[in-house]
């Protein structure tokens, strides 16, 4: 592995540690996603917290820790798997913040993010199942555990030389969604629309 690699996979890392939900809830005057909330430091929560404008940069914000160091690997023409590794540590980043108390969100953005550089066809498929099983649903958690199981799938038809990496990620994903999948079993976890409208009644 070339010096090169090795700095960016540390810079992404970095990139990844800069936690958009904590700054933007800052920036719009909102409690700490950390602590109020589903306390994860992610859209969702932001959306719950301060609304879809909020919500909307946390988002574009977070893709864009995925989609900017795997564009430049990409760039700099580096191998698949280093390219992928880059990947995953954008997203440990994201997840294990570094300038957060390591306290940080479940990664499906910033992962998101680093499909686009991949193949714009991959990233809009796993969008796409995203928007579909939180549409009839109403869970976000359950919506991206179904994108991330179908993402190496995706990733194999479409660009196999990347499907070690993105299933890498996925476990990642999965793992850090650990708490959601036993809420689901249990019939506990809330649905996006049920605490949007608790969190009307809490502030009329």
């Amino acid at each position: 592995m070339t010096a090169l690699s090795i700095a960016m996979i540390i810079l992404a890392y970095l990139g990844g540690s800069i936690s958009s939900a904590i700054l933007i809830a800052r920036l719009y005057r909102l409690p700490d996603p950390r602590e109020n909330g589903s306390h994860n430091p992610g859209t969702t929560n932001v959306l719950r917290l301060g609304g879809r404008s909020a919500a909307l940069w946390v988002l574009l914000c977070d893709m864009a820790k995925g989609t900017i160091p795997v564009y430049l690997a990409w760039y700099f023409q580096l191998t698949p798997f280093v390219l992928g590794l880059i990947g995953i540590a954008a997203c440990l980043g994201h997840m294990y913040p570094l300038f957060f108390q390591f306290r940080g969100g479940k990664g499906v953005a910033t992962a998101l993010g680093t499909m686009m550089p991949i193949g714009f066809a991959m990233g809009g498929m796993m969008l796409v199942t995203w928007i579909l099983v939180l549409l009839l649903t109403g869970y976000s958690s359950l919506a991206a555990l179904i994108a991330a199981l179908l993402a190496p799938l995706y990733t194999y038809w479409l660009k196999p030389e990347y499907t070690l990496s993105v299933a890498m990620l996925s476990c990642l994903i999965i793992y850090r969604h650990h708490e959601n999948i036993q809420r689901l079993l249990n019939g506990k976890e809330s649905r996006i629309w049920q605490r949007k409208q608790k969190g009307s009644k809490r502030h009329p």
